[in-house]
């Protein structure tokens, strides 16, 4: 479950709004983010997100240690900490 967002990019893309904050990710990306935020919230355990591992979920390191990440391309990537069956802080950035 989706207990907050980081970011107004996040919520809104989730929220299927059209704002300039949720433009800032291209608009062909936005039904696979919110298919992904989609996934987030439902799942009991972080761990249940690797299937299918088109997900590509992974541990994050150095100044982000504590957060997951799931690719939505090459170039963007939907992170989050997981705490207690819940996501915290889940942000959509540029990750390059």
């Amino acid at each position: 479950m989706i207990r907050n967002f980081a970011s107004k990019t996040a919520q809104d893309v989730y929220d299927g709004v059209n704002s300039r904050q949720a433009r800032r990710l291209p608009r062909a990306l936005h039904a696979k983010a919110r298919r992904l935020l989609d996934q987030i919230n439902a799942v009991p355990s972080v761990e249940v997100l690797r299937v299918p591992p088109s997900n590509h979920l992974e541990k994050l390191k150095g100044d982000r240690v504590g957060f997951w990440s799931l690719r939505v391309n090459d170039q963007w990537r939907i992170v989050f900490r997981w705490q207690t069956g819940q996501a915290l802080d889940v942000d959509i950035i540029d990750y390059h």
